[in-house]
């Protein structure tokens, strides 16, 4: 019996050992690491960063992926490439990738990140957002200044048509005339009336420039006295001490009543609300104040100026494609030439025009970045708090898996689509999309569609003799042409 029972335990202590195998949990998978090329000591991935970053990080995006992981110097940063994964950041987890990383520039130039689009996430970011958007950036607010910007084309175009003479060609800086008009817009909406003071344009022209400076400090903080030593932060610190002078006379002018301009500007309701909350302990103090002065002018003249200067630039090189817009434009304006907004819903190929040129160039094509407030996960992989994220838009709108013809600038693409930049379509994100996405979207295409119209409606362009365009880029947090945009402007 004995051996029996025995016999009969050793035949089971195979399929025992078996069922033990199977019913034991097998270790964890170890997770892929995110994609991420080789990297220095100290500085990481610095060195593979170029002075047009968003070429550089395309680059590397097609050897790595839609999703990468680079550190600079100490700093993890998440590369997105892809509309897919850009829907994870700005949709699926766009709280959590709702913060500003801090920057020692912006503190610099925008009174320690007091402004909308630099300032960390929380409730002073909420509360100034909705000012700017309310009083300034809402369709309501934006259809108010019609007459400023009409009326602002009108002087544009009759400032061309004075100086044009039969005898010789006039050779137009567009560059300059395009960053002139959107500098004279937004004085008047927002200061309520033009600084056209040679001096006022030059400093804005600085802090542009240094806002897209890439600060070292930033990513490797020891390193941080470089830029002190050789001066950079002087020369930052004297621009902004200048424009601060500036705006304080500006703020100043309203205080004691003595504006120009019929309307309320943006100046008067933040005094206001400044005013009608002081006794609750309101954000809005006067640093805050002139921080959202600063990202008016920042954001609603070197933005909206670039995109006509892309605008224009490709039109030049397309010459049909320009022949095609004026033929639009001159049939429903008919003999009188200006154009009025009314008119605009009524030139869908003109807009295609403009979102074509957003796709090829958008004006801030890495966008602001973002940062992780938590550990989080995107598209599997294990993302860390306070990563760094930069949105590549500008090689999300040339995907050839999005885009026919991608890289042909091709209006006819957007008509008859429902493709739009406002936010909603990922493969499409010019101002980029959720919390941190560009309010002032209304804003810049009232001014960009306007003048387009009225430009190609009252005169015809072509390069001068012997030139030929340069499609150079210029570095800087808003990309603009290397070199000004020259074109013989005729009268039609």
């Amino acid at each position: 019996m004995l051996f029996l029972l025995l016999s009969l335990l050793l035949s089971l202590l195979p399929l025992t050992l078996l069922l033990k195998r199977l019913s034991t949990t097998p270790p964890p998978l170890q997770k892929a690491p995110l994609p991420s090329p080789p990297q220095f000591p100290i500085i990481g991935n610095l060195h593979q960063l170029g002075l047009l970053a968003h070429r550089s990080l395309h680059s590397l995006s097609l050897k790595h992926g839609q999703l990468m992981l680079l550190h600079f110097g100490s700093k993890p940063v998440l590369v997105v490439s892809s509309a897919a994964v850009a829907r994870e950041i700005m949709k699926t987890h766009d709280l959590v990738f709702a913060n500003r990383p801090r920057s020692i520039v912006m503190n610099k130039l925008l009174y320690g990140s007091r402004d909308v689009a630099s300032s960390p996430y929380g409730e002073y970011w909420r509360q100034i957002r909705s000012l700017c958007v309310v009083h300034l950036l809402s369709n309501k607010r934006v259809l108010s200044f019609r007459d400023v910007r009409e009326e602002e084309m009108a002087l544009m175009i009759d400032r061309i048509k004075q100086s044009y003479s039969s005898l010789s060609p006039l050779v137009v800086n567009l560059t300059e005339l395009f960053m002139s008009l959107t500098n004279d817009v937004v004085c008047r909406v927002a200061l309520g009336r033009k600084y056209g003071e040679r001096r006022f344009k030059e400093l804005l022209g600085e802090f542009a420039e240094y806002l897209g400076f890439f600060d070292v400090g930033d990513y490797i903080p020891w390193l941080w006295w470089v830029n002190k030593i050789n001066g950079l932060y002087g020369r930052m610190e004297r621009v902004a001490k200048e424009l601060d002078d500036f705006i304080d006379s500006v703020v100043e002018e309203h205080e004691r009543g003595e504006r120009e301009g019929g309307h309320e500007d943006f100046v008067d309701v933040l005094l206001q609300v400044q005013r009608e909350n002081a006794a609750s302990g309101s954000p809005i103090h006067r640093e805050s104040v002139k921080a959202l002065i600063l990202d008016m002018f920042a954001a609603g003249t070197d933005t909206t100026g670039s995109v006509l200067e892309w605008v224009m630039t490709e039109l030049l090189r397309h010459p049909l494609i320009l022949k095609k817009l004026q033929n639009e434009v001159r049939e429903i304006a008919g003999a009188k030439r200006t154009i009025t907004e009314d008119e605009l819903e009524k030139m869908p190929y003109l807009k295609a025009v403009i979102k074509e040129t957003l796709r090829l160039h958008p004006p801030v094509p890495l966008l602001v970045p973002r940062e992780s407030m938590r550990d989080t996960q995107v598209m599997g992989y294990d993302i860390a708090a306070r990563t760094q994220v930069f949105t590549n838009v500008w090689t999300i709108g040339r995907d050839p898996s999005l885009w026919a013809r991608p890289d042909e600038f091709w209006p006819e693409r957007f008509m008859d689509s429902l493709v739009d930049f406002r936010g909603h379509d990922f493969e499409f994100l010019p101002f980029g999309a959720g919390r941190r996405g560009c309010p002032g979207i209304q804003f810049a295409m009232s001014v960009d569609e306007l003048a387009l119209a009225n430009l190609v409606g009252n005169f015809d362009f072509s390069l001068p003799v012997g030139k030929e365009l340069d499609m150079s880029e210029a570095a800087g947090i808003t990309v603009h042409k290397k070199t000004p945009l020259l074109a013989v402007v005729t009268p039609c």
